[in-house]
């Protein structure tokens, strides 16, 4: 399964640490051992669908524990019977530099 979660916490950070809210979702995900990719926009993960569906609540989870007021998470999920679905590579390796 490949999912894309986009953080939106309020505030970001902190005033010390602009992105300290944002940063410790990523950090969840880096903690959680799948493959991810970061992007400016969002960070792509894979995974089994137990792990991926389990990981979106602790990296939105994170944010909060993180010191935000609050978090609105954007999610975009793909996967198929079986877990057969592509990988972020079959999608986007044709155009990698």
């Amino acid at each position: 399964m490949i999912a894309e979660i986009q953080v939106l916490p309020r505030p970001v950070g902190t005033p010390d640490d602009r992105y300290a809210h944002v940063d410790a979702a990523i950090a969840t995900i880096e903690a959680s051992g799948l493959s991810y990719e970061v992007g400016a926009m969002g960070t792509t993960l894979e995974g089994s669908p137990d792990e991926v569906w389990a990981l979106l609540r602790q990296v939105h989870e994170s944010t909060l524990a993180a010191g935000a007021e609050g978090c609105m998470s954007m999610i975009k999920v793909s996967g198929g019977v079986g877990d057969a679905g592509p990988s972020v590579q079959d999608l986007v390796g044709k155009h990698r530099r």
